[in-house]
Parts: structure tokens; C-alpha cells; sequence
């Protein structure tokens, strides 16, 4: 086992090792991007198992809040992961430190590793050990979620997870659901702000009992907060918030309520300064001075690496020794700590390797982006020349035939309405005439987007123009993503709708209209994000169609694409800003997606 080494990583030093493997420091020879490598020896396979699986499951998972695992391979060694090294001490080790925090800087270590959950909730995955030791705090007092190692898929569940933070349902062993970790995240919530968990008694049954019939202590916690932990601590998981992404709002509303608009600087600040006590054992820092990693841990962890990019994994925090053997559990969980620095490890990847015979890695799948054409006719349809965009070498059919039938969607319903659906009137004549146009813009590695404009010459527009539809696919889920994926929710409100207007101008697209002739009073509307009730097909008498302005991405920036039907020129339009000057006002999951 000494002797096996991914060969293009430059070994630090070793942090630990046991019976079944070890765990080192290192950095990628021509990247300098600090790891952290974890070798798992062949000889248990459930162990194996589990590491797999669990890798597999949580492989298309991407956050700036949940630390990163960059590959996953596995040979007839055993498995190693390679996983972001992240310059950070754990919650539990912080708590242990400062003993409690200030509220605001407890709010948003709440809400950092709230946004983690989030990330996974949106493709399934319910964490079910949110824990202190399990959220890591950097020195610049942001927050990072780690250790995936009981997490299963939404509706699924056993009796699994840390006692003073298990929800009722997990007690009985019923399935897990996004609301099962809002209630262990408000558990650590109240420790935090309290220095005490919310329940404390020292035998399993009476703990058991507490959980599931004892309302929670909140007699040190600020009375503005009461309403907070009420609700993320329900016994029933229908009287929580439904995911973490719903309590997040209702953090936000309750800090600035008690704490005023700027608790999260204060925050940062306070929880920095927390933080900055364990600095000394923060990993990257015993990286820097351990012979040959010069310059290894220069920048931010996981930027750049050629290891991979994308994905959920691991993090480096401060801790005490560990005397069990390595991966002691079956699903792959540990803590190694050898002079005072361990690395715990979790298992997701956004590329599951497996090489036979080689420690060579071998390129991830990428998305092969072509534009497609139909010509055919349906009855009384004719399909002339309809453009489309699809994609292939995914590595996953069902995935790959989900992300095509999203890139396709708008052809699909111009050819539904072009069939007529009950109380559509079509145009005179036998047959009716539609094509698409499409213009491909960003092309992975993790998002591909697609504006379409489509004509048609049925009756329902005067000049056939049926207006236009952005798709941006998320490759990682097939999932395609609307206004509500891609800005924070304060963006899409009226007043956050105009702030966005001012940072974009409008491009040429080949025609002297401008937007100030297509529209009265020139400004956005916040509904014009979101599907409006014309030009769409017909669901249960009201029409459906897409909003009339969307993100576009291009490699080059961010675009807002104005698409509606019309005869004045004023239906294709395009606005354009830097990825750098919107960044702040979208999602940071889906930020995190975007081209730097």
C-alpha cells in the first residue's frame, strides 16, 4: 500500500495511516493545487462498496459550500480519492475553543452550510449527519459542509446518523427528507448561540425521548430567534420548512429583522475571529513548510486543479487524534489526525474513475455540443429546416437523453401548436409551416445554453413569429434552469429587478431596434422572468408560454435574451454584461458554474 501513488501528484507528507489505508497531503505536479489524497487498500468490499456508491450518488453535486472530492479511482490496489484541501478548522473544534458564538456570526455559519444542503436537496440527496464536526470554518469565516457518508437519496432511510442531532423520524428509522436535516442544522444552530445542544441527556433512551416529545431549551437563545428554532425543530417533519433552501429565506428575514441589513458582515467578522485561534492547525499551513511543496497551497484550495473540477468531497480541519482504524465505518467515514491536523474524508466526484491496471487518469466525459436539423411533415405539419442543439458522450444514456429532451423542448412545443391543439384555430389552407433557428452559446463543461427563435406561418401571429425561448441545461442533472435557479431571490423582486437592468446594454443584433422603441417607459419587469400566458400551449384553457426575458450564457458573458412574438422587430432582442458585475446578484450554486 506504501508503495502505490497517483503519479501525477507530488507527496508533502503522510497524515496518517491504518490498517486499511492512509491519508496524505499533497499537490498536483503542474497545477501546484493542494489535495488531499485518501488510499483505501482492496480487502473490504463493503467498504469498498459504500465508497462507490455513495461517489456515484453524489457525483454531479457542485457548491462553494460544500467542499470538494476532484476524482475518485479505483484499481486493483484498492480506491484513492483525491479531495480539496481546505484551509479551515470544524465547528466542533471552533465551539470547543470560543465556547459559543455571537448570534449573528451563528446565523451564518447556519446559513453557509444551509446553502450546502440546498445543493443537495436540488438533486436528491439528504445529508442526515449535519453535525458540527461535519461544517468547516476558513479563516476568512465562511463555511463549508462535509462528509457525505450516510447521505441516501430522499425517501429512502434507516436508523442512521449522530444522536444529538437526529430528527424524530430518524429515531423511528422512517425515510429522510430535506426537512430531516433543516432540524439537525437548527440542533446545531442553538448550540451554537447557546454553547448547549438543545437536548442533553447522557442515556440513548432518554435522549431518544427528548427528540421525539420534549420541545428544545431556548432559555439562553435571543427571543427573536425563538420563532426560528420553533419551526426548523417541528416534531413533524410537514411543520418544517420543506428544504434548506425554505429555511435559508427564513434565516435571512430573521437576522435582518433583529440584527439589522449588515449581520452578515458582522458575522463574517465574528466568526473570522473565531476561527483565527486554530490557524495553527489548519493543513494547507503544514502543507506550505513540508519539504518539496513550495508554493503548493498558493491561492484558494481546488482552483485550477487538473485533478478535476465540480463535485462534492472533502475538507482539512483542525482536530484531535483518532485511535480507530482508518475508514472504520461502513460507509467509508473517517478522521485521521496525526500532529494535531486531520483530514475528514467524504465521498462524492463529479467524475467516477474506475482504470484497470493503471493509476493514469484518463479525461472526464465531455459534452459533445452539435446543432441538429428536422425536415419532415406530420399530418398537416410541415417541418422545414428546424434547427436544434443536442449533445452526446455524457457516459450516461438516461442522463444524456434527459439534457437532449430539454434542448429540444422548444421545437417540440412549436410543433405542438403548429398541430393545433382544442381551441386553436390553425391558418387557411392545408398545411401549416414551422423552423426553428438556434443559436448555441456557453458549451460545458457543466452548462450548456441555447436561444432559440421560431417562426411559423399559423395565423396566431400576424407575421409568423412566435417569439423565441432560452434552454440552459445543467449537465450534471439534466435539469433545466429557470430565473429561480440563476438569481437570488431579492433579485427577482421589483426593486432588485432594476438594479439588474442597470448593468446590462443592449448589443447589436443586426437590426436599429432599440429597446427604448419597443418598450414605453423602457425598464424590466420582474414578470417578464417568469412563463407568461401567451404564446404557449394550451394547459387547461390557459396558455403557458416562456417568460419573455432569459439568461443566455455565452462563453464570453452573461446575456439577457428578450424573446416574444410581433410584427414590430422588437421580438429578438439582446442585452449583455460581464459574468464578473452579475455575479453578486445570482445563485452561488449556480455562480459557481460560470466561467470566471
Amino acid at each position: 500500500m506504501a508503495d502505490w501513488r497517483l503519479s501525477e501528484f507530488i507527496e508533502a507528507r503522510e497524515l496518517g495511516r491504518g490498517a486499511q489505508g492512509r491519508v496524505v497531503l499533497a499537490h498536483h505536479a503542474e497545477a501546484r493545487t493542494p489535495v488531499a489524497i485518501k488510499y483505501l487498500a482492496r480487502g473490504d468490499a463493503s467498504a469498498l462498496a459504500s465508497l462507490r456508491a455513495e461517489a456515484q450518488m453524489l457525483g454531479r453535486l457542485t457548491s462553494p459550500y460544500v467542499a470538494r472530492l476532484y476524482r475518485f479511482t479505483e484499481s486493483e490496489h484498492g480506491a484513492a480519492i483525491v479531495m480539496e484541501a481546505v484551509n479551515g478548522a470544524s465547528l466542533k473544534d471552533v465551539l470547543a475553543e470560543n465556547g459559543r458564538l455571537e448570534p449573528e456570526a451563528a446565523l451564518l455559519v447556519l446559513k453557509g452550510s444551509l446553502l450546502g444542503l440546498a445543493a443537495a436537496h436540488s438533486v436528491g440527496v439528504v445529508h442526515r449527519d449535519y453535525k458540527p464536526a461535519n461544517v468547516v470554518v476558513q479563516a476568512d469565516g465562511l463555511s463549508k459542509l462535509v462528509d457525505f457518508g450516510v447521505a441516501v437519496l430522499a425517501g429512502q432511510g434507516s436508523f442512521a446518523g449522530t444522536p444529538a442531532y437526529m430528527s424524530p423520524e430518524q429515531w423511528r428509522g422512517e425515510p429522510a427528507t430535506p426537512a430531516t436535516d433543516v432540524y439537525a442544522a437548527t440542533c446545531v444552530f442553538v448550540e451554537c448561540v447557546t454553547g448547549q445542544r438543545p437536548f442533553r441527556a447522557t442515556e440513548r433512551a432518554a435522549l431518544m425521548n427528548q427528540h421525539l416529545t420534549a420541545a428544545p431549551d431556548v432559555a439562553d437563545m435571543p427571543e427573536a430567534l425563538h420563532p426560528l428554532v420553533a419551526e426548523g425543530m417541528a416534531k413533524s417533519p410537514q411543520e418544517r420548512p420543506p428544504g434548506a433552501a425554505a429555511f435559508v429565506s427564513r434565516l435571512e428575514a430573521a437576522a435582518a429583522a433583529a440584527y439589522g441589513p449588515d449581520w452578515e458582515q458582522r458575522g463574517v467578522r465574528a466568526l473570522a475571529a473565531a476561527a483565527v485561534g486554530l490557524a495553527a492547525l489548519f493543513p494547507l499551513g503544514a502543507l506550505t513548510v513540508a519539504p518539496g511543496a513550495a508554493g503548493a497551497a498558493a491561492g484558494t484550495a481546488g482552483a485550477g486543479s487538473a485533478a478535476g473540477s465540480g463535485g462534492l468531497g472533502t475538507a482539512g480541519t483542525a482536530g484531535t487524534s483518532v485511535s480507530k482504524g482508518f475508514l472504520a465505518t461502513a460507509a467509508g467515514k473517517s478522521a485521521i489526525a496525526v500532529a494535531g491536523v486531520a483530514v475528514v474524508a467524504t465521498s462524492a466526484t463529479v467524475a467516477v474513475q474506475a482504470t484497470k491496471g493503471s493509476d493514469k487518469k484518463e479525461p472526464d466525459p465531455v459534452a459533445a455540443v452539435r446543432l441538429a436539423s428536422q425536415t419532415q411533415t406530420i399530418g398537416g405539419l410541415q417541418i422545414e429546416n428546424a434547427r436544434y442543439v443536442t449533445v452526446s458522450g455524457l457516459g450516461d444514456l438516461a442522463l444524456e437523453k434527459r439534457v437532449n429532451q430539454e434542448l429540444r423542448a422548444p421545437l417540440d412545443r412549436l410543433i405542438t401548436i403548429g398541430r393545433g391543439t382544442p381551441g386553436q384555430v390553425k391558418c387557411k389552407g392545408n398545411s401549416v409551416k414551422v423552423f426553428t433557428t438556434a443559436r448555441a452559446g456557453l458549451q460545458g463543461p457543466r452548462l450548456v445554453s441555447v436561444r432559440y427563435f421560431m417562426q411559423s406561418d399559423w395565423c396566431k401571429q400576424a407575421d409568423g413569429a412566435i417569439g423565441g425561448e432560452v434552454v440552459t441545461v445543467d449537465l450534471r442533472t439534466g435539469k433545466r434552469l429557470t430565473a429561480t435557479d440563476v438569481f437570488r431571490p431579492e433579485t427577482l423582486t421589483a426593486a432588485g429587478v432594476a438594479r439588474l437592468q442597470t448593468l446590462f446594454t443592449q448589443r447589436d443584433n443586426g437590426h436599429d431596434r432599440k429597446w427604448t422603441d419597443c418598450n414605453s417607459d423602457g425598464r424590466f419587469e420582474r414578470t417578464d422572468f417568469f412563463p407568461n400566458r401567451s404564446e404557449g400551449t394550451t394547459i387547461k384553457g390557459m396558455e403557458i408560454g416562456p417568460p419573455r426575458l432569459s439568461a443566455f450564457l455565452t462563453p464570453a458573458e452573461f446575456r439577457l435574451a428578450w424573446l416574444h412574438g410581433g410584427s414590430d422587430g422588437c421580438g429578438n432582442l439582446d442585452f449583455g454584461a460581464s459574468y464578473a458585475s452579475v455575479r453578486a446578484l445570482l445563485k452561488p450554486d449556480f455562480a459557481a458554474l460560470l466561467p470566471k
